[in-house]
């Protein structure tokens, strides 16, 4: 016996994206479909606030700088690609290697997990920042004469971490530096002479 009963007509998720022709053109469509363009979305009382781009204020290396940023934008986006500061390295992206490590009010962050967003207001302080005019930072200074480093480019991240180890403790034991060290992943292997410039550094620092 035929079914009489007439099929209901679905909307598959993949079908309403593509309806919405997607990217910026789709981001258009929905926001008028709410009645509201993106820049003027607003929050109900307790909810988070919705927004697609906002204009924040941080201090990197003592400067203050002001930008617009996206929702979706990285503190190490900003670092790189707007402040050219690229002595911070983008590596694995995903908040693994350390590659990437600035200190933010003084402790050691991922900035490839950070959004700009989050640094307002904050104090950020990366490799270019480190040095005094033409001398190195005892930390940088160890780090050429223990030769620490092959490729390099661990290297800045392993340093602003070292920097933070030795801000907190003058005087860390070796089994200290690992721990100090441990969200840092050097793909050459060198650790050995990583710790030695370490330990060098807090020599030096404490000699003044």
């Amino acid at each position: 016996m035929e079914n009489s009963r007439k099929k209901k007509k679905t909307v598959t998720r993949r079908a309403f994206l593509q309806s919405l022709s997607g990217g910026a053109v789709g981001a258009g469509v929905a926001s008028r479909v709410l009645g509201k363009e993106p820049r003027s979305i607003q929050s109900g009382p307790g909810e988070m606030e919705v927004f697609s781009s906002k204009r924040i204020a941080l201090t990197v290396n003592g400067k203050k700088v002001g930008f617009e940023t996206e929702p979706g934008e990285t503190l190490l986006q900003v670092l790189r690609d707007r402040l050219r500061l690229t002595g911070t390295k983008r590596t694995c992206n995903r908040g693994e290697c350390g590659g990437c490590t600035v200190l933010l009010d003084g402790k050691p962050v991922y900035s490839c997990h950070i959004l700009a967003i989050q640094a307002e207001g904050k104090d950020i302080l990366t490799i270019e920042g480190l040095a005094s005019g033409d001398k190195l930072h005892p930390v940088q200074q160890a780090f050429i004469d223990k030769d620490s480093y092959q490729c390099g480019f661990c290297t800045p991240g392993f340093i602003m971490s070292s920097v933070a180890l030795l801000d907190k403790n003058k005087q860390p034991s070796l089994d200290e530096i690992k721990a100090g060290l441990s969200g840092n992943l050097c793909r050459c292997g060198n650790y050995q002479k990583i710790h030695a410039a370490v330990a060098a550094a807090a020599d030096a620092m404490r000699r003044g």
